[in-house]
């Protein structure tokens, strides 16, 4: 249930959005607060998941309040409401973080599809906080050799920076993990990372993930809803297998990277993002180019800055130290003592093809801790490593 505080010190409009906000959606639970201090009091001591607040109001204005809330509780969505006389401050408290303003009286529709929006966006930001959680512990970049020291050191080159990186390779080879190191590494790591497999999207649908729908904007469109870009707004979004997005969702992410707008699909509306594009391709896009398949013009856009991620079997050098963070990584995750191998046993993982790249790495390695004896051997990875 969405819990929802209303800051406003005149009790007439306190009650009008209160009773419009009860009978739109019984799963909101609304509490109200009649001016900005008793308001922060209740931020302070519960949770809540929207806030809407007067702009002007006694003791403490509606800015103090946002600007006060910001530095306790920064997740909370804020929307202003703004008399006719406040509407160039309502603006500039977007500027602060708000995420949108209502006018006096409250207009129904409006009011609706900004809370909903704004209850939208709180839900990406919390889902995208548990991912950072995750990422800090999935994403290490295991190895020592001269290729992965190369892209090491040209990602502390361009993370600090907002250019846009095309990362190719081959399937399993950890490209993911070059976009989630640039983005920990940049200024915008306070942001949110979003992750977009454009491959495992229906091309139908891939516009509504990346630029959000309107309701009614298709048969399942039942109400408004954000998308990708959105949620990354101030934070990257990373653009995987893009070699596989439809000519038409191309067109649209090209505008968005040459004016910093989206539309949502079935609205003319623009909507301003700040968002690091980073992509992902395990195709060559210049054939793809060629074949009529990918813009150019986008190519060039999202090719500022071009990290190539070697094969496994262009680092075997590396297998040594991957074997052994994925014996103690299972071993975690199973709650098991950590099984050893034999030097013999990494010397003939280091003969194989893996055309799989480290992704079937991880796999092997599983499959030889759960069949093989007390400490891997060569003769274990012969007989369960086999193609």
């Amino acid at each position: 249930m969405a819990k929802i505080l209303v800051i406003e010190d005149e009790a007439a409009i306190r009650r009008v959005l209160v009773k419009i906000l009860s009978e739109e959606n019984d799963t909101y639970e609304v509490v109200e607060a009649e001016d900005g201090l008793s308001g922060i009091e209740q931020i302070k001591s519960d949770d809540f998941d929207l806030v809407l607040c007067d702009i002007k109001m006694p003791k403490m204005d509606g800015v103090e309040v946002l600007e006060a809330v910001k530095k306790i509780k920064p997740e909370i969505p804020f929307v202003m409401i703004s008399g006719h006389g406040d509407l160039d401050t309502a603006v500039n408290t977007m500027r602060l973080g708000a995420f949108d303003y209502i006018s006096k009286p409250p207009d129904l529709n409006r009011l609706l599809n900004t809370v909903r929006n704004a209850l939208d966006r709180k839900e990406l930001v919390v889902e995208n906080k548990m991912l950072k959680r995750k990422v800090s512990k999935n994403y290490d970049m295991i190895g020592e050799s001269k290729a992965i020291s190369d892209i090491k050191d040209m990602i502390e080159k361009v993370a600090t920076t907002d250019a846009r990186v095309l990362i190719t390779g081959s399937n399993g080879t950890g490209k993911e993990l070059v976009a989630h190191w640039i983005h920990q590494k940049s200024e915008r790591s306070s942001g949110p990372i979003i992750e977009v497999n454009c491959a495992a999207i229906p091309g139908e649908l891939i516009e509504s993930e990346l630029f959000g729908h309107v309701k009614g904007a298709f048969t399942s469109a039942n109400k408004d809803r954000a998308g990708k870009f959105e949620a990354a707004n101030g934070g990257t979004i990373f653009l995987d297998e893009i070699g596989d997005m439809s000519l038409s969702a191309q067109a649209k992410v090209l505008r968005a990277l040459q004016e910093n707008k989206i539309q949502r699909v079935g609205s003319d509306k623009d909507i301003k993002v700040n968002v690091r594009v980073l992509a992902a391709t395990n195709k060559d896009l210049k054939k793809e180019i060629a074949e009529n398949k990918f813009r150019e013009d986008l190519y060039h856009r999202l090719a500022v800055i071009l990290i190539k991620v070697p094969s496994l079997n262009e680092r075997r050098e590396d297998i040594p130290l991957l074997v052994n963070y994925f014996a103690q990584k299972i071993a975690t995750e199973q709650g098991s003592p950590v099984k050893d191998f034999s030097a013999k046993a990494i010397k003939q993982l280091q003969q194989y093809d893996w055309t799989g790249n480290i992704r079937e790495l991880r796999n092997v390695v599983e499959r030889l801790i759960i069949l093989g004896g007390k400490e891997v051997s060569e003769e274990d990875v012969k007989l369960f490593a086999a193609k």
